[in-house]
């Protein structure tokens, strides 16, 4: 019975629940939908309390006021830009001063002096080997070893300085009143001629100290010599991580002024001699030949056997420019081609005269000097007859420079004559070791018709580069970070087995790979100064000299003959760096206003200076930095695919780099926020040539807001002021919370040094106050230097003793620009009100009302002229967070100001409001987030208008979501309504980008709407709520897969075991010859201790690793399935590589807003309400949760790599981008024929690493 009554009871509850959900599905037709009329209220209440808030809490009002006085002046384009380029040409007029200084005293002192001997006691600060006087010597962990051979010549020890940081220079430890040595790691200090190289331009000093003297802003000077030392001012301890890999030689500031630009042909012998070390010296050859070619040169490289081939298919051809991106294209193809059959010289040679015959008749590459560089181990004769077909009867245009590999060879004459008849150099090589000074041979060559003119020092300014030791440091580095993941993974794996293979790991590890591939939210920026350079040939100004050749007599035997022959030879360069920061300054940034910037562009369509340019990726250099075209970096709002770039653009383009005057308007589209926001709008670009160099300034304004600035009334000047208002400085102004831009030029003292630049303004506003103040001229060059050639040696006595006692300009301590000045101290003045408490200017009660409802708030003001001021409510005398003004102190230039200005257009009453965006790589800690709130301030005079401020507040994003959750959960008029409390709605507040400001779900905070909700996105994009802009990373950064080698996949046969005894033999064979060889060549000289050597160990055992000295290792597993430990452990080797991506980002459209938004739900046709937040930039989005989700793309703004059918480098060189050839082309001298000097043998060297380096390679090629 119990049993009976039970299932009659459970029926009836079945039947209860059933008949429920029936009625709740009725009411949810009719009682459990949200009304339009509901969300509409619930936007304009929520908008009008948040304004009236605004309002309140930045007192925008009093802001306004504040500015009244202020004037509006029309801002002409043609002028400001016309005004930056004058200003940076007298900057420029001054570092080419200060290097024509040093070359006059270089030449003079080289022609007096390096004939005289070297004293054998003699000392000089040695870069690398010099210590600071006042460092602890005890710190030194690693004794030098006790060479106690009987015949080691004992050469004096460096010279040692006190080294004190310096602001000026990077903070790096200098010495200023001397300068220093590098000598790089491949040349031999105590060579002769290094050695009395070092030893005359110690007289340089004088100079280099007398040209900081008179200009302030200069950064580091350096003579860069022909032998391979550079002397460098001011002295400083060379730290090289983890090698010095440096040569001033192979620096774009000496390659480009040593010689006119080049197109260069490189033909690589492949045939079946060229195997094993033949092979490899050949490629290394090569590579320190692409080494020294830069932006102006063009170049092609082709191997040639019984065909000739390019290196690189899409070449086929054609000469490309030597930017790093091709460069690299053409060394990483050095690793691919094989030897085989018998060299075709003769097709060789005629294919490259017939390349460099059509640029010569097109006047293409660049259109100056040629040369063919021939590498290889013999050729059977001289081939005279296609040098008297292409070469001879023109005058010979071509240079012809050959490089003979392997010490075997004994028959040298056909290929030497072939250099030595066409104008070029050869050169015998044997060893790895001796490549890189044979090759820069033809530096010194090619620079002969420089050299022998002496009329003129043709004065070159480098592209854009970073402060590095060489650029291919980045590579190293990338391979450095990979090989500790992977050394990471190996150790994880074996310390837990079972945590590293499980899927959550594996996934959290793959997460962290994609992180780490992450392109633009990069803090390691400030690693790198960023720098362009000046420099000048300096010449041997004798006209004969000395020399010493090894003849070959009767085909038998050498011997050495000295004579006395023509020269014309090239000292080296001297030049000076010129960080673009200090150029930068010049642009005076306030005059161009918010959202307004100038950069400058360079003669091949490259830029030198852009706030977009992007040159560094995780701290690491990107691949092809200085070669950033100008239209990769201005989006222009046309719509067009990847690379199909308009006519319009590519003529604006043209017009800029032909340094013409003129102006545009455009449209344009421009990303904020590590491209994350993007915007639209018309901008009207300006333009104008920077005379005397290679370089155009352009500016960009905005057309509605940037065509007025305001100023202050010519009344208030500062000096003025402060002597009528009886000696009060005008610090009075800023007292208490307040910034000024970083990077903005205010005033600089040039001998002193400020703790921040907000101590440096104090300073100077307390000298400006004083009796007797004058506004600082700005710098000019000195006259005798300013627009005059060169001196030449011969001129008599007055030339040399003018520069023992060089007439320097008077000094000026410090610099101080009096325009914006004049602005900060009007800003400060008129805003200095903003420091008093809030409640001051309203009712205790209201102030109190507010604080107890948001709690901690920061109101803040930054103006036009960079200030920012801050006041948090309540005041806290200390807060564990950095202050308001001190994370964001660059006012105009930071993203909260640049939209509030954007904002005022749509709506001139509204907040722009956002939240800390929240990425896979920085999820948001929402506990801690704050929401930044910006309005713009204008000023108008009836009939114009201008951005003078922008004022806003900072609060916490928990208090915006109580305030939303109080909104969204009442109902009008009290009554009984569905809210967003329900759980069958979702609602959300979408900023005007379409990430998420607030959602019921928190994590949800700062995550893109097209992920939470795709299925609404996409609807909102579809009815022209959002608009989609496509943005093009033209600087991204992708990773290629490495092909490398699994010795596994070696088997044990017997011919590989034949193949490693015949290594064995060739190796040992070499070491002892070379053995006999060095010791033979050194004995009268020095020995080396073979003790002291230690072999380098490539890989080494992780038992003996100090590192894994955990107990708790287990010892991996005997048997694994070699393909799952594959998958889970080996990473996959990338190499970084320049590649385009390209992503949607999302705007919101106001055209016929209200029309768009004012639907109905239509059940789950159309599941969402969506409006406009009054006074905000914020969408109010109520979505219906009952509906299912429609499966639909997740709206990604993650950037794609765009595919082409080729690679990068191949399809920017089949689609070339004009370029302008430098003005400078000295390619020819008729006294060039009198110089015989045209070759060089492979010399003994006293030097043991190319015996290591040989062992090296036959170990791993055989």
């Amino acid at each position: 019975m119990c049993y009976r009554t039970g299932i009659f009871v459970l029926l009836l509850l079945l039947i209860s629940l059933d008949s429920r959900d029936c009625s709740s599905n009725i009411q949810y037709d009719v009682a459990s939908k949200i009304s339009f009329n509901t969300v509409q209220a619930w936007a304009v209440k929520l908008g009008t309390e948040l304004y009236h808030f605004g309002e309140f809490i930045t007192r925008k009002k009093e802001v306004q006021d504040s500015f009244k006085s202020a004037q509006i002046e029309s801002r002409d384009g043609e002028k400001l830009v016309q005004n930056m380029a004058d200003d940076i040409r007298a900057m420029m007029e001054l570092k080419i001063s200060a290097v024509k200084r040093i070359v006059e005293a270089a030449e003079n002192m080289a022609f007096d002096k390096q004939n005289e001997p070297v004293p054998e006691d003699f000392q000089f600060y040695n870069s690398k080997e010099m210590e600071d006087l006042y460092e602890d010597q005890s710190l030194t962990t690693t004794p030098e070893p006790e060479f106690t051979m009987e015949n080691w010549i004992i050469r004096p020890p460096s010279k040692n300085a006190h080294l004190l940081q310096n602001p000026h220079f990077s903070n790096i430890p200098v010495n200023i009143n001397i300068s220093s040595v590098h000598v790089p790691t491949n040349v031999y200090t105590w060579a002769t001629e290094v050695i009395k190289g070092i030893h005359w331009s110690e007289g340089l000093d004088t100079h280099f100290i007398n040209n900081y003297q008179s200009d302030p802003t200069l950064s580091w000077q350096y003579f860069g010599s022909s032998t391979g030392f550079m002397r460098h001012y001011p002295a400083m301890k060379w730290r090289a991580d983890p090698v010095d890999i440096y040569d001033c030689r192979t620096r774009a500031w000496y390659m480009e002024a040593a010689a006119s630009p080049k197109d260069v042909v490189i033909l690589v012998d492949r045939s079946g001699s060229m195997t094993g070390q033949r092979r490899d010296i050949a490629k290394h050859v090569v590579t320190n030949i692409l080494d020294t070619l830069g932006n102006n040169d063009f170049v092609s490289v082709m191997t040639f056997a019984d065909t000739v081939e390019e290196i690189v298919p899409c070449f086929e051809d054609s000469l490309v420019q030597a930017t790093l991106a091709n460069l690299r294209e053409l060394k990483l193809a050095l690793d691919n081609f094989e030897t085989m059959e018998i060299a075709n010289f003769s097709a060789a040679l005629t294919r490259a005269f017939e390349l460099l015959e059509i640029y010569r008749n097109n006047s293409g590459g660049a259109n100056c000097n040629q040369a063919i560089m021939l590498v290889t181990d013999g050729v059977p004769y001289n081939y005279k007859e296609l040098f008297e077909r292409f070469n001879w009867k023109y005058e010979t245009p071509v240079r012809v420079f050959t490089y003979l590999i392997g010490r075997e060879v004994a028959d040298v004459r056909e290929v030497k004559w072939m250099a030595c008849a066409n104008r070029g150099f050869y050169v015998h090589l044997s060893t790895l070791a001796e490549v890189r000074e044979r090759v820069l041979e033809h530096v010194n060559v090619l620079a002969r018709p420089l050299v022998l003119q002496r009329e003129k020092h043709p004065v070159v300014w480098t592209p854009v580069y970073a402060n590095v030791t060489d650029p291919k440091v980045a590579d190293y580095l990338w391979e450095q970070r990979e090989r500790a993941e992977q050394k990471e993974r190996f150790m994880s794996q074996r310390r837990d087995k079972a945590l590293f293979n499980s899927e959550k790991e594996q996934n959290r590890r793959w997460k962290i790979t994609q992180m780490k591939q992450g392109q633009y939210s990069e803090l390691g920026n400030s690693k790198y100064q960023l720098m362009t350079s000046v420099s000048m040939p300096v010449y041997d100004l004798r006209h004969n000299e000395n020399i010493t050749e090894n003849v070959l007599i009767n085909e038998a035997y050498w011997v050495s003959v000295t004579k006395e022959m023509r020269i014309a030879r090239l000292l080296g360069v001297a030049g000076t760096d010129v960080p673009l920061s200090e150029i930068q300054a010049l642009m005076t940034p306030y005059k161009i206003g918010v959202n307004g910037y100038a950069f400058i562009v360079t003669n091949n369509g490259y830029i030198l200076i852009h706030p977009d340019l992007r040159p560094v990726f995780q701290q690491i250099l990107k691949p092809s930095y200085n070669s950033v075209d100008m239209i990769e970096v201005e989006l222009f709002d046309d719509d067009r695919s990847p690379r199909n770039f308009s006519k319009e653009l590519t003529a604006l383009r043209k017009e800029i780099i032909d340094q013409k005057t003129g102006n545009k308007l455009m449209n344009i589209k421009y990303h904020m926020e590590d491209m994350k926001r993007v915007s639209r709008g018309k901008r009207h670009y300006y333009w104008t040539g920077i005379s005397d160099s290679p370089f155009t300034l352009v500016v960009s304004i905005p057309e509605n807001y940037g065509r007025h600035r305001i100023t202050p009334p010519p009344t208030d000047d500062i000096h003025r002021l402060s002597l009528t208002s009886k000696n009060i400085s005008a610090r009075q102004y800023l007292s208490n919370k307040w910034s000024v831009h970083p990077d903005w030029l205010y005033c600089r003292h040039y001998e002193r040094t400020f703790s921040s630049p907000e101590a440096e303004l104090l300073y100077f506003l307390e000298r400006v106050a004083r009796p007797g103040w004058r506004w600082p001229a700005k710098p000019r060059p000195p006259e005798h230097h300013k627009n005059k050639g060169h001196e030449r040696h011969s001129e008599g006595t007055e030339a040399r003793e003018r520069n023992k006692s060089p007439n320097i300009a008077p000094r000026n301590e410090y610099y101080c620009d009096h325009g914006l000045m004049q602005a900060l101290v009007y800003d400060a003045r008129n805003t200095a009100w903003f420091n008093k408490s809030i409640s001051d200017s309203a009712s205790d009660d209201k102030a109190a009302e507010f604080i107890q409802r948001f709690g901690y708030i920061v109101a803040f003001l930054a103006t036009h002229s960079g200030l920012t001021r801050w006041q948090t409510h309540p005041s806290r005398d200390y807060d564990d967070k950095p202050e308001f003004g001190k994370q964001w102190p660059r006012a105009i230039d930071e993203v909260w100001y640049r939209r509030a200005v954007e904002q005022h257009y749509v709506d001139p009453l509204s907040f722009v409001y956002s939240v800390d965006l929240s990425t896979e790589k920085f999820p948001l800690n929402v506990s801690s987030a704050m929401v930044t709130a910006s309005h713009a301030v204008f000023h108008g005079d009836g009939h114009r208008k201008t951005p003078a401020a922008v004022v806003g507040f900072q609060f916490k994003h928990e208090r915006l979501s109580e305030w939303f959750e109080n909104i969204t959960t009442s109902c009008e008029h009290n009554k009984e309504c569905v809210t967003c409390l329900s759980d069958n709605w979702d609602c959300f507040l979408v900023d005007s980008n379409g990430w998420i400001v607030v959602s019921k779900d928190t994590t949800q905070t700062g995550q893109f709407f097209g992920k939470i909700r795709p299925d609404i996105m996409m609807r909102l994009v579809e009815e022209d709520v959002f608009k989609p802009v496509h943005i093009i990373d033209y600087q991204a950064v992708c990773f290629r897969e490495k092909k490398t080698t699994n010795p596994a996949s070696s088997l044990l046969t017997p011919l590989e075991n034949l193949r490693l005894i015949m290594a064995w033999f060739l190796a040992t064979t070499v070491w002892i010859y070379n053995s006999i060889a060095v010791g033979l060549a050194q004995a009268s000289s020095y020995s080396f201790d073979y003790e002291f050597l230690t072999p380098t160990v490539a890989y080494q055992n992780y038992e003996n690793d100090e590192d894994t000295d955990d107990p708790s290792m287990s010892k991996p597993p005997t048997r694994m399935l070699e393909r799952d430990f594959e998958k889970l452990v080996l990473i996959n080797r990338t190499r970084p590589t320049p590649c385009d991506r390209e992503m949607y980002l999302y705007q919101l459209d106001y055209k016929n807003l209200d029309e768009k938004l004012n639907k109905p739900v239509r059940e789950c046709d159309r599941p969402f309400y969506a409006q406009l937040v009054n006074y905000t930039n914020m969408l109010l989005v109520v979505v219906d949760a009952m509906c299912a989700k429609v499966e639909v793309p997740i709206f990604s703004i993650d950037a794609t790599e765009v595919q082409y059918n080729e690679s990068l480098p191949c399809l920017k060189h089949m689609h070339p981008l004009y370029r302008k050839q430098p003005n400078s082309c000295i390619r020819n001298h008729t006294e060039e024929s009198n110089i015989d000097m045209c070759g060089r043998g492979s010399l003994q060297q006293k030097n043991i690493l190319w015996v290591t380096l040989t062992i090296i390679i036959i170990l791993h090629y055989f």
